[in-house]
């Protein structure tokens, strides 16, 4: 099980939800090597993935969208598992909606949006698949509020996430 200390989600608490959120895939991330493969997949629980494939998702799409999120390696890992049902169980249905879209897009264009470009395609990209627009647009607009909804579940249901380690006393 992964580990995380009850004195580093106070901290991270106080500081907002995406350091919370921070918090645990920091020790995710750490516990894999920083590395998503097929020996380390394992290491990691269903729920422990999905927060994780959370924080990638909000990263990518934040910094450059859906067609970053595919670049980047992140494709099969959001569209490819249950992480938008696992959104509208955790009561983010509003995302699992954005996601099933933009999977759609994905299926559609998979081998193309996969494979390698140089950074000139890549910019091209974003005129290419403008479909992904207003997706991305609604995530922006609604990020926080989302972030939010994936922090309270996380403080809801904690041992799905991490032990907590409480401080000596």
């Amino acid at each position: 099980m992964i580990h995380v200390t009850d004195a580093s989600l106070r901290r991270a608490a106080g500081e907002g939800m995406d350091a919370f959120i921070k918090v645990f895939t920091d020790a995710y991330m750490e516990a894999t090597g920083g590395q998503l493969t097929a020996e380390t997949m394992p290491l990691l629980t269903g729920e422990q993935h999905t927060l994780l494939a959370y924080a990638i998702f909000r990263d990518e799409v934040m910094e450059g969208g859906f067609c970053q999120l595919v670049q980047n390696g992140y494709g099969s890992y959001i569209f490819g598992n249950p992480f938008a049902k696992a959104m509208r169980l955790w009561g983010v249905s509003r995302l699992a909606k954005l996601v099933y879209a933009a999977k759609k897009i994905y299926d559609e264009h998979r081998e193309d949006l996969e494979r390698e470009r140089t950074d000139d395609e890549f910019m091209a990209m974003y005129e290419q698949y403008e479909a992904f627009d207003d997706l991305e647009d609604e995530f922006l607009e609604h990020e926080e509020e989302m972030t939010a909804q994936v922090a309270r579940y996380v403080d809801d249901h904690l041992s799905l996430f991490a032990e907590i380690d409480a401080p000596a006393e």
